[in-house]
């Protein structure tokens, strides 16, 4: 019953143009040299340990791999998620005990684990830095003094115009860059099934990921349809909850307005009866706010 879910829950995750791209060795190497500033020839330093079959919470992580001693894991994100380091910890935790599997942990040998570092690429349009950088004691409720664990993850802007010199170090984040941006201008003219495949024929024509577009065009196609449609989803999402958050307060607000003009006309001694006429508040509304009130 478990392996028929986790099964179930794979194949809900779809793949994305960027976790494709970068999952080739080359590329992945000439990314991780242009962030780290090392010059790195062989792509087989790098030691793949993406967690294929790994979905918890509904999480999976894009790319992970282990140059000498450090562990990184990449991850692309097309809208502002605060929650990455929460999301890191729980993916980095299941890394960790995979790297440990049938070690002891309670011998007095010290197990030795590598380096973790966190990245987030970001190509969303609700952010304009080009970096920043985001900690899990952000979310703790009532942090005093220093936090007693900490992630840190950075979010590094890749969208066309940002990071320049990242850019001009690793062509094929800068070329994936185009590609986005030309799907986004398309698709505010065509419908996106159009847009796309108009993007792809222009990257291949002016050289832009040509080869891996070649390669993959239907395949990318496919999802980059895919990711966009999950993007406008999620923005619309956000749009909701952030109009629901501010029809909240305008209510809030509302409600502590007449809660206070209802308190000054107690203190001038009108009625509850009169009160309530006088502002089209329920009778037990006010009492409860005459009672809640420490000066009545």
């Amino acid at each position: 019953m478990v392996q028929n879910e986790t099964l179930k829950a794979n194949r809900m995750y779809k793949d994305t143009v960027f976790r494709m791209l970068f999952s080739d060795r080359k590329n992945l190497l000439s990314l991780y040299n242009a962030i780290s500033g090392s010059h790195y020839d062989d792509p087989d330093k790098l030691e793949i340990v993406t967690l294929e079959n790994a979905i918890y919470m509904g999480i999976k992580n894009d790319l992970a791999f282990i140059v000498d001693t450090d562990l990184f894991l990449y991850e692309h994100q097309s809208t502002y998620n605060p929650n990455m380091p929460l999301r890191d910890l729980f993916y980095i935790s299941s890394e960790y005990q995979k790297l440990v599997d049938h070690k002891s942990l309670y011998s007095s040998v010290l197990q030795k684990i590598p380096a973790p570092q966190f990245i987030v690429f970001y190509n969303g349009l609700e952010k304009k830095k080009d970096y920043w950088v985001n900690h899990l004691s952000e979310a703790f409720e009532n942090q005093s003094g220093d936090p007693k664990l900490e992630l840190e993850v950075l979010t590094l802007n890749i969208n066309e115009g940002h990071n320049k010199e990242l850019m001009e170090q690793c062509q094929t984040l800068k070329e994936y860059a185009q590609y986005v941006n030309l799907v986004r201008k398309y698709t505010k003219d065509f419908e996106l099934n159009e847009a796309v495949e108009l993007a792809v024929n222009e990257c291949i024509h002016d050289n832009i990921l040509s080869d891996f577009l070649r390669a993959n065009k239907a395949e990318v196609i496919s999802m980059s349809i895919f990711e966009y449609d999950k993007e406008l989803e999620e923005r619309k999402l956000r749009k909701a909850e952030y109009e629901a958050g501010v029809a909240d307060g305008i209510k809030t607000a509302t409600e502590n307005i007449k809660r206070e003009d209802a308190l000054s006309l107690v203190d001038l001694g009108l009625s509850v009866e009169q009160i309530a006429t006088a502002l089209k508040i329920d009778l037990k509304t006010i009492q409860k706010w005459i009672e809640q009130n420490p000066q009545s």
